[in-house]
């Protein structure tokens, strides 16, 4: 008898100095590296292969308690896959309990105002993170969402853009056409009656073509208003950045008489009436409310002063002397716009 409590004694003690050293083990923060632990989970793995990754990292000192754990609480069917970062005091528990929230690492890609599709591809493509499916702005699942254009230029929402590992260029570039289309059939349904557009489609080159022409947030509703009336009066738009656009890689920086005279350019406004075919930039929400919401007036020519703004003429006289000004006797530090920010 008194051996058997003697052996209960000691197992009850063996049995508490053993919880306690596991109960310290699971409370105390896992062997963290100064600079945080990076660790990917596919959706194929299980929680018995994160711990024995974990372990094998010196992360987490018993990966059979960790797997005890989660599948006691059930967290280990709730694993979501991602990219995470593991960075402070955090206990085994936390850990698990991380990553089944799906506390993945987020990333941002930025579409500035005013770039093409192919730019724009560039961009996205380059960005940390993100996987490339798409061939380039001709890729048929870009094409898909021009509905029969010929290009898909302009169809998508200069903004920034949040994204996890593993998001495709396609799935940026989808949301960022669903948020164009959201804001673009918005600002078509509060548009005055008056424009001469004959569906959103058309405001929206329009958009792409103020969006080019300044950087300046003020001038963007007077740009368009030369521009509308332009096209009201039958006059052609004649705006450099259409010729630029249709002219592709082969403009070296040079706009030239030639160019002006090119009627095989689809774009050269100042020889085709009417809107270009297609939008010539990603437009923003400032350009889109301008083009349907021009400022009202009589100005029917702008030309750049050099500083990024513009002088607005009502007659042809008034811009040809601005012109003289501005453009024959260029300043020093001339450029047409100011610095995007």
């Amino acid at each position: 008898m008194r051996r058997l409590i003697l052996f209960c004694t000691a197992a009850a003690v063996l049995l508490g100095v053993t919880g306690y050293a596991l109960w310290t083990q699971w409370k105390a923060p896992v062997a963290m590296p100064e600079d945080g632990y990076y660790l990917d989970v596919t959706p194929g793995d299980t929680l018995s292969s994160l711990s024995h990754r974990l372990a094998e990292d010196g992360i987490v000192r018993s990966r059979l308690l960790l797997n005890w754990y989660g599948r006691l609480t059930g967290l280990d069917a709730r694993l979501q896959s991602g990219e995470y970062r593991l960075k402070g005091s955090l206990t085994t528990p936390q850990v698990l309990a991380l990553i089944s929230r799906g506390d993945v690492i987020s990333y941002t890609v930025t579409l500035p105002e005013g770039i093409t599709l192919g730019q724009a591809l560039a961009i996205i493509q380059d960005a940390p993170g993100l996987t490339s499916i798409l061939s380039g702005p001709e890729d048929e699942r870009l094409l898909a969402l021009a509905k029969g254009r010929a290009s898909a230029e302009g169809l998508f929402l200069p903004e920034t853009y949040r994204y996890e590992r593993g998001t495709t260029d396609w799935e940026i570039l989808h949301r960022a056409h669903e948020d164009l289309m959201t804001a673009l059939h918005r600002l078509w349904n509060e548009r005055s009656l008056s424009l001469p557009y004959e569906e959103p489609y058309d405001a929206l080159i329009m958009a792409s073509i103020v969006e080019r022409e300044t950087g300046v947030a003020w001038e963007r509703r007077q740009v368009a208003g030369v521009f509308v009336r332009r096209l009201q009066r039958g006059m052609r738009l004649q705006t450099d950045p259409t010729v630029i656009y249709g002219l592709g890689a082969s403009y070296d920086g040079n706009l030239t008489r030639a160019h002006l005279r090119d009627v095989d350019n689809p774009y050269n406004s100042y020889r085709h009436g009417g809107l270009p075919p297609t939008p010539i930039a990603l437009a923003g929400l400032p350009a889109l409310h301008a083009a349907l919401s021009p400022e009202e007036g009589s100005a029917l020519y702008f030309v750049a002063r050099g500083d990024g703004t513009h002088v607005f003429s009502d007659t042809l006289e008034d811009h040809q002397r601005a012109v003289q000004q501005y453009q024959l006797q260029r300043r020093s530090d001339y450029r047409s716009q100011p610095p995007r920010g």
